[in-house]
């Protein structure tokens, strides 16, 4: 299968002749140990490197000449750099896919059964804008993260498969307009999965909910916390192909330019052309001002990148003279990231080590520096202040309450996004270690406050 792991290949081997895989790896010495989950169970997305030896052995095999092999499986001949002091004997090493040659994912049976006769699982290494099956409909999920889907039904959501085909014609505009097609999809898919993080708390948004229970299987209401992390790649793409067709269009890089007034720099305003029109775009009118006030987002560093490069005060190549140029608090998070926090959290709830996954990146940073402050007003505490103890001590009360205050408005908004998300308020409650009833006062008062 093209873009295969070896080591899914070696376990299609095996089948094929009524052996465990295991049994069949053991024809090959192993330098290290296979990677697992942190929970137990072998990586679905482990890959093996092999020396000389090891591929000539695998090519008899499975009958199919190495050059041969050597086209379909990005990592056949990674081992040479790893295993080269290695001779003689068929030598493995074990490594994780998305480490050797990029994303790793779940490949479709009914594609593999058509091609080679079974309908076995497969692991290909497959980039984010090709999850999509368009002949049997189905969304191929990421193969590094420790849960049993490898797919999701989308023959009935047409709009996402369209999106498939779409994202072809606007990975050729990226390359005529001089950018790099992986980069421009980092930067779309950041933007809409911010969106996607918020939209919890938009009245307005119906299609990702209608698109969520589909891929559910109907309902995503009995686990929607899971589902909104294994389903959001799937729901949002075509949202992300059309963001990322806005963001190449030179027109919309004018209609930022004009926001910004031009030759008379002014702040973007809520109500900016660009922002009104990307909404349009993507079948959300009313998007326009939300996506303008998300200071701090990617969106906004992609607008101003604009900004300066029409007004020519950018920075130095490959800074904030890019637009492509994604910051690291600005990448999406995986659905194997966000799993293991979900886990963590489910285990531990109310701890407190989570905290972060639910804040956005500028509150991560306040909180994180409030909190760092106080640490250094507790070492002062302990013996190495150079000020009365009382003044010590109010100023690490001052920041402690100062961080608690931060980490407390990041709950309730946690809190209220959860309820208004459709969790039943007796699980929010148990998961925040909280009465009912006060928990209700509390969302009663915030929503008064907000007026919601």
């Amino acid at each position: 299968m093209r873009r295969e792991t070896t080591s899914s290949l070696i376990c299609r081997i095996a089948s094929r002749y009524g052996m465990e895989a295991k049994v069949l790896r053991a024809c090959w010495k192993w330098r290290n140990y296979q990677p697992g989950h942190e929970g137990g169970g072998a990586r679905a997305d482990a890959e093996v490197l092999l020396n000389a030896a090891g591929r000539q052995l695998l090519a008899g095999m499975c009958g199919v000449e190495e050059d041969v092999l050597a086209l379909a499986l990005p990592s056949w001949e990674e081992g040479d750099t790893k295993l080269r002091a290695e001779d003689g004997d068929p030598v493995g090493l074990w490594r994780i896919g998305g480490a050797v040659a990029g994303p790793v994912a779940f490949g479709c049976r009914l594609c593999t059964a058509q091609r080679t006769g079974t309908a076995l699982r497969v692991v290909r290494y497959a980039p984010r804008w090709e999850r999509a099956c368009v002949r049997h409909g189905r969304w191929l999920l990421d193969a590094d993260a420790n849960q049993p889907l490898e797919h999701l039904d989308l023959r009935g959501l047409p709009e996402v498969v369209a999106a498939q085909r779409r994202w072809a014609s606007v990975a050729r505009r990226a390359v005529r307009a001089g950018a790099e097609p992986e980069r421009v999809f980092a930067l779309a898919q950041a933007v809409v999965a911010r969106w996607w993080e918020q939209a919890l708390q938009w009245e307005r948004e119906t299609i990702w909910p209608r698109r969520l229970h589909q891929v559910a299987g109907g309902d995503a209401g009995g686990d929607l916390e899971r589902w909104r992390i294994v389903g959001r790649d799937a729901v949002v793409f075509p949202e992300v192909v059309a963001a990322a067709d806005a963001l190449l269009d030179p027109a919309m890089a004018q209609l930022v330019w004009a926001d910004s007034g031009a030759g008379r720099p002014r702040a973007l305003p809520a109500d900016g052309m660009f922002c009104r029109r990307l909404g349009e775009r993507l079948g959300r009118g009313w998007l326009g001002p939300l996506a303008a006030t998300d200071h701090g987002g990617p969106l906004i560093a992609w607008m101003g990148s604009v900004i300066r490069l029409r007004r020519g005060a950018g920075g130095p190549p490959g800074y904030d003279n890019d637009p492509w140029w994604l910051r690291q608090e600005h990448h999406s998070s995986t659905m194997a990231g966000q799993l293991r926090v979900l886990g963590k959290e489910k285990k531990a709830p109310g701890s407190g080590t989570m905290w972060r996954a639910a804040v956005p990146p500028e509150q991560r940073r306040l909180i994180t520096s409030a909190i760092e402050s106080a640490e250094e007003h507790l070492l002062q505490l302990r013996g190495v202040q150079t000020g009365p103890t009382a003044d010590v001590a109010r100023r690490l009360l001052r920041g402690l309450g100062h961080s608690a205050g931060l980490i407390e408005n990041a709950w309730k908004r946690t809190a209220v996004a959860a309820v208004n998300g459709g969790v039943p308020l007796e699980e929010v409650a148990r998961c925040v270690d909280m009465p009912v009833d006060v928990l209700r006062k509390m969302l009663t008062a915030d929503r008064r406050e907000n007026g919601g």
